[in-house]
């Protein structure tokens, strides 16, 4: 059965959220600013660095036999609403040699490529609400609980942060990090403890829709991939077709028996994988097409022999997953060496497909190219009258050609197919206009998915950017504007911004150690 394509309704919800949030193409440029100016920030909140409201990476002593969670980079997720995954250790295993944190914690990786790619969480929920893991950690402790971790998260999210952090990044390549420096540093609009539940709460609502369409819009590839399958398999079954036999049926004379090959034999009942329609006739492929194994003799061309500009010389690494040969990756050898090679050379309208190891059974039209040569582990597939090349290629990338290779290759640990292997495989072969027609409707198909794969791209482009605009407008105020007109007495007074910094340092100075004073010696 057909696949089904996905409705556009995930890509317009996606264009709606850009448009109320800022995160489409034209998105406002406060979204991506490499460095918070914090000019138009709410006048009941005030400007900080990350010190002034958090420590960094504190460390403690605990009882060596408290069970706490061990959390791996690895397990560290990238999204907003990750969920961190850990195992479960003694502290004394993981006290020494890794970072600290508990519950409360907001935490980020420091070292490339593990900072620009979001590796971020808030932890909670730690058993007995404690954890380490790897060095390579930045743990963010709000000092009195007087910042919202959620808001840390945030911050350390955004492009702002990411792009700055990297620009400022010490180290040698592969191990470039952070300085704590630019962390403790670093900029961060400060609102009142009420208003930053209040910002909290708004993220966790928008960051879970986008999640949710970031989500949905991933699923999309796989079902396109689905889909071109079974366009494939209905092709070289014959239902794709179905209705244009019964009203072209007087177009449907099968003339492949004019090319049938004795040698190969007929196709017996039991090598039969479909009914085929009366109209079709099953054959050897062999007989259909002419299979050119490549020169394996002594003048293969050795690597040191490849030239800048030349005539192609094909491998299985050129072939492109929609069909076509790489450009940009090929090899050329001189005139003289093409001219030594006694076969395994293209004409145009050839395909060539791999024999052997992981990548056997890629194909491709070897058009535009004229003249070439193809190195040993390809065979050039050369279609006869009664065969166009484009069915021929659907016939061998379709989900039935693909499964015939493992009917027919050697069973070694190393797949192996040889090209007389690939002559024996059975192929429902359909007159020449049907053919034409099966390729067309398959042509079209394709295209109609390759432009909602071009959609998704595009919103999954926007969803990136929608969730940047939305932690802007978080850090602008702009969240929590209508929340902070209707509720002046929680964001003034005892519960403002700057109430609530004097108290953290004014805690931050009673936890100071006290100097002890000398006392006078007796005489």
């Amino acid at each position: 059965m057909q696949e089904r394509l996905p409705s556009d309704s995930v890509t317009q919800q996606v264009q709606e959220q850009s448009t109320n949030y800022g995160g489409g193409a034209e998105m406002s440029g406060y979204a991506t600013l490499t460095q918070p100016t914090m000019l138009d920030i709410p006048s009941e909140w005030i400007r900080i660095s990350v010190n002034d409201v958090c420590e960094l990476n504190p460390k403690v002593k605990l009882n060596d036999d408290l069970d706490v969670a061990f959390m791996p980079m690895s397990a560290v997720p990238k999204e907003f609403h990750g969920k961190p995954e850990y195992e479960i250790k003694k502290w004394h295993e993981v006290k020494k040699g890794y970072t600290q944190f508990k519950d409360g914690d907001a935490l980020f990786a420091k070292i490339t490529p593990c900072f620009e790619n979001g590796k971020a969480c808030v932890i909670e929920q730690f058993p007995n609400g404690w954890g380490a893991g790897s060095t390579e950690y930045y743990v963010l402790r709000p000092i009195s609980k007087c910042i919202h971790p959620k808001l840390l998260l945030a911050l350390v999210k955004t492009r702002g942060f990411l792009v700055a952090g990297a620009v400022n990044m010490t180290g040698s390549v592969g191990h470039k990090r952070v300085p704590k420096e630019f962390v403790e540093n670093y900029p961060l609009p400060f609102p009142p403890l009420a208003e930053q539940q209040q910002i909290a709460a708004k993220l966790d609502e928008l960051l879970a829709q986008v999640d949710i369409l970031k989500t949905r819009l991933d699923t999309i590839p796989k079902i396109l991939k689905r889909f071109r399958q079974s366009v494939l398999a209905a092709a070289v079954s014959g239902k794709l077709t179905e209705n244009w036999r019964i009203e072209n049926h007087q177009l449907t004379q099968n003339t492949a028996e004019d090319y049938f090959d004795n040698k190969l034999g007929i196709v017996e009942d039991k090598e039969k994988y479909f009914n085929a329609p009366i109209q079709w006739i099953w054959v050897k492929f062999g007989s259909q097409v002419k299979l050119i194994n490549g020169d394996r003799g002594k003048n293969y061309p050795n690597v040191v022999e490849y030239v800048s500009a030349g005539l192609p010389f094909i491998n299985t690494g050129h072939i492109e997953p929609n069909g076509t040969l790489s450009k940009e990756r090929m090899n050329y050898i001189t005139r003289a060496k093409f001219d030594s090679l006694g076969g395994g050379k293209i004409e145009a309208n050839d395909l060539v497909y791999c024999l052997r190891g992981a990548t056997m059974g890629k194909t491709a039209m070897v058009a535009p190219l004229m003249e070439g040569a193809i190195a040993s582990s390809l065979v050039i597939v050369r279609p006869k009258e009664s065969i166009t090349t484009s069915f021929t290629y659907i016939f061998l990338v379709s989900p039935q050609g693909k499964d015939l290779i493992f009917h027919y290759d050697n069973g070694s640990a190393q797949p192996n197919l040889s090209a007389k292997s690939l002559g024996l495989f059975p192929l429902a072969l359909p007159p020449v206009v049907e053919q034409a027609e099966i390729v067309s409707r398959v042509e079209q198909l394709f295209t109609y998915a390759d432009q909602i794969e071009q959609r998704v791209k595009d919103a999954q482009v926007r969803v990136n950017h929608l969730t940047q605009a939305i932690l802007a407008k978080a850090f602008r105020g702009e969240l929590t504007a209508d929340w902070r007109a209707q509720n002046l007495e929680l964001i003034s007074g005892d519960n403002s911004a700057e109430a609530l910094l004097a108290k953290i340092k004014a805690e931050r100075e009673a936890d100071k150690p006290k100097k002890k004073t000398k006392k006078a010696k007796s005489a």
